[in-house]
């Protein structure tokens, strides 16, 4: 299983690095890729084009401000794509959202939160893990772990109204 993890500017890796490190807890391969639906077109057509013979699976798309670039790859692929708006202006994210989450019929994004790169690694392992019950444990785990986490939170808040 391998993703395809794009960026439009090395300013967005401090967001999308978290997504790439629990992709590597889930056991998923992370393709790291700088490049601008503005700056680099050819190159996001022929990464978007060439995804087959690459091994891509899907991939997750960030980008701030216009924030295209999701866009763009959803349009040369059938792959599902994952964006991740980022907050990289004025706008707080919001032009990056709308951006992001209006698509046309027939060429979805699946959208995450602003700067929601952990659960863009999350929907993508469920997005594999239809096909391998070996991920789909992983993702039991995790969402357990989640809940461990919460129930200690929930203990020590308790501890202090004590």
């Amino acid at each position: 299983m391998k993703v395809a993890v794009m960026m439009g500017s090395d300013s967005d890796w401090p967001i999308i690095k978290p997504a790439t490190e629990l992709l590597k807890e889930f056991g998923i391969e992370a393709q790291i890729i700088v490049a601008s639906a503005h700056r680099t077109p050819e190159k996001v057509r022929d990464i978007a084009l060439n995804s087959g013979q690459d091994g891509i699976d899907l991939f997750i798309v960030a980008a701030g401000a216009a924030a295209h670039l999701a866009g763009v790859v959803a349009s040369y692929t059938v792959k599902p794509v994952i964006g991740v708006p980022i907050n990289a202006t004025p706008l707080n994210g919001m032009d990056a959202l709308l951006s992001t989450v209006q698509m046309p019929s027939g060429v979805p994004v699946a959208t995450m939160a602003v700067n929601g790169a952990k659960n863009a690694a999350v929907m993508a392992a469920e997005i594999l893990a239809v096909g391998s019950p070996d991920l789909r444990e992983k993702l039991a785990a995790y969402r357990e772990k989640l809940k461990v986490a919460v129930e200690k939170k929930a203990a020590r808040v308790a501890a202090q109204q004590l």
